[in-house]
C-alpha cells in the first residue's frame, strides 16, 4: 500500500516539527547553548516563570528573572530550605526583593525515623505554560561550565501539565521566604 504524497510529507513535517520540540544539552561540553537557551527562554517569557531549583547561584540567569518581573511576568521560585539557610551565593535574596518575584523555602519530607528531612532538589522551570526545563544541573556556573550534568528543554504537553500540578503542590508548602 503507497501513501500519496502530501500524507507522507504531512508525517515527515510532524514527526520533525514534534523532534524540533525537544532539545538535551550535555555539559561542559555544551555549555553556551544550554545557558543560552534557558535564558532566551526566560526573556521571551510573556506571562510566568515558575521555578524549583536546588541550588541557584548564577547572577546572569537571576538578572534575567529580574528583567522579566520588570516586564511584569509572575515568577515564583521554589528554593530548597537548608541549601539556602546561609545565603551568601544564593540569588534568593537578589530576587526576593523584586516586584512580580514569590520567593520561598521548601524542605523534603520528614524521614521515618524522625531524625532529618529530605531536601527539595528539584531542577525545574516552566514557562509560559509552555517550555519546560529539567536535568540534572543546578542553576550554578560551576553546573554549566564545569560539571558533567544535563539540560533538558521541552514543549511536551502532558509533561508540562504534570509538572504544573507537581510545582503547585510543591508551591503550597513552600515557607515564604
Amino acid at each position: 500500500m503507497s501513501m500519496r504524497p502530501n500524507k507522507l510529507w504531512l508525517i515527515v513535517f510532524l514527526t520533525t516539527w514534534l523532534a524540533a520540540s525537544q532539545s538535551i544539552y550535555f555539559m561542559p561540553y555544551e555549555q553556551k547553548d544550554a545557558l543560552k537557551t534557558l535564558i532566551n527562554s526566560i526573556n521571551t517569557a510573556t506571562k510566568s516563570i515558575d521555578v524549583a531549583i536546588y541550588s541557584f547561584t548564577n547572577r546572569e540567569i537571576a538578572k534575567s528573572l529580574k528583567n522579566a518581573a520588570k516586564k511584569g511576568v509572575k515568577i515564583r521560585i521554589i528554593y530548597d530550605y537548608e541549601s539556602n539557610k546561609d545565603n551568601t551565593y544564593s540569588t534568593i535574596g537578589y530576587l526576593s526583593k523584586y516586584n512580580h518575584i514569590q520567593t520561598c523555602l521548601l524542605q523534603g519530607k520528614k524521614a521515618k525515623n524522625r531524625k532529618y528531612n529530605g531536601i527539595m532538589h528539584q531542577k525545574l522551570a516552566i514557562i509560559d505554560n509552555h517550555t519546560i526545563f529539567v536535568g540534572s544541573a543546578n542553576w550554578s556556573k560551576n553546573a554549566f561550565e564545569n560539571n558533567y550534568e544535563l539540560l533538558v528543554k521541552s514543549n511536551d504537553g502532558a509533561m508540562i501539565t504534570k509538572a504544573n500540578s507537581f510545582f503547585s503542590k510543591m508551591f503550597a508548602q513552600c515557607q515564604p521566604y
